[in-house]
């Protein structure tokens, strides 16, 4: 049988191809790196450093963020040369820097979020006094100026028969604070609440309002309110005809101890759970 070389078109020699080893460390650095990144944002910003040390706060989340950005122009800088480069190698340079980014935005999202819904009410509560058995009765505003959590004596409760609203796009309610059935000479002490109630006639139903087991308030921390709280405790001095002189505000709760304790609780948690 004839086996001439113009019968069969010789076969290309085989060659062995070139092996790329993996390296570890940029596999290493694209988890540490972004990891690292979002553990220390999401710290500084839902933590005491925000609260107390506001501006070094800040610093650690711009080096933070300048971090993102030398990785970014790293990252650009070294891509250039491999899409110029016939033989390309692969880089995880790029990898890194979108994963670091990805970590820097999420850690600033959730970190801001934490510390506004949990861990600045803690804190501001940290820097107020606690007082118990307080009487709406006996005790004035003037006195409890200090005050970011008080618990009332047994028997105290919501008059809402004496509760006013004052619209301003919300409607801020307020509802007095008292012990006993007897018209106080002075109410200093409110509940309040938004969208609980009407403007024109006494049906206060915030929070807590008709819960028997309620007597403690804690402070209201939110400035921006205040004034509007204070307009529908001047309504409600010209329409029942009694005096609020020193009117503080309070979210009206069961335990408020507990409830500052949760909030804490409950920003480590959220810490913990993305980390």
């Amino acid at each position: 049988q004839a086996t001439g070389l113009g019968m069969f078109p010789s076969k290309a020699p085989f060659v062995r191809g070139v092996r790329r080893r993996l390296n570890f460390v940029p596999i290493v650095l694209s988890i540490v790196m972004p990891c690292a990144l979002f553990a220390v944002v999401y710290a500084v910003l839902s933590f005491s450093i925000h609260y107390e040390t506001p501006m070094l706060c800040w610093a650690i989340v711009l080096l933070g963020l300048s971090c993102v950005i030398t990785a970014g122009l790293i990252a650009i800088s070294v891509r250039g040369r491999w899409f110029r480069n016939t033989e390309r190698e692969p880089t995880w340079l790029i990898f890194i820097f979108l994963s670091m980014l990805l970590a820097f935005v999420a850690a600033y999202v959730l970190g801001e979020e934490n510390y506004g819904s949990n861990m600045n009410k803690y804190y501001n509560m940290l820097n107020l006094n606690n007082y118990t058995g307080i009487s709406p009765a006996r005790m004035r505003g003037q006195q409890l100026m200090d005050a970011g959590l008080i618990e009332f004596a047994d028997g105290s409760h919501l008059d809402t028969l004496k509760s006013m609203g004052f619209q301003n796009g919300k409607i801020y309610c307020v509802a007095p604070i008292t012990i006993g059935t007897a018209t106080l000479a002075n109410y200093d002490f409110w509940a309040v609440g938004t969208n609980c109630c009407s403007s024109n006639q006494a049906d206060y139903a915030c929070e807590n309002f008709n819960n028997p087991h309620a007597n403690g308030g804690l402070r209201l921390m939110a400035d921006s309110d205040r004034p509007f709280y204070r307009l529908a405790v001047q309504q409600a001095e010209a329409t029942y005809g009694f005096k609020a002189t020193h009117p503080l505000f309070f979210t009206w709760t069961v335990d408020p101890v507990n409830t500052v304790v949760s909030w804490r609780q409950s920003g480590r948690n959220e810490y913990l759970v993305w980390t």
